[in-house]
């Protein structure tokens, strides 16, 4: 089950009872602000969530699985995301 931007911000504007254009602005402030930072290939980190940064895949061959094909991935950036231990000690100790 996913939770939508949507979703997010009406729990924000819930909690804080602030109108749902004015989190939309700072959610999407906010998101833009780490989308500038990780193209400028720095790390962004929220304590006690987890920090994300960028890493580089090389180049490689691989088969189309329908049609057989080799085809050639160039190299490409990638963002990866670290948990903090506050987050996976929540997850660890979820009750499902």
């Amino acid at each position: 089950m996913s939770m939508l931007k949507k979703e997010l911000v009406d729990r924000i504007s819930d909690d804080l009872t602030i109108q749902k254009q004015d989190v939309a602005v700072a959610v999407d402030i906010i998101l833009d602000s780490m989308v500038d930072a990780l193209t400028d290939g720095r790390r962004v980190e929220l304590r006690g969530f987890g920090s994300f940064s960028t890493r580089s895949r090389k180049a490689r061959q691989t088969k189309n699985p329908r049609t057989g094909v080799l085809m050639d991935i160039g190299e490409r950036k990638t963002v990866h995301f670290t948990m903090s231990k506050s987050l996976k000690d929540a997850l660890i100790n979820e009750k499902g």
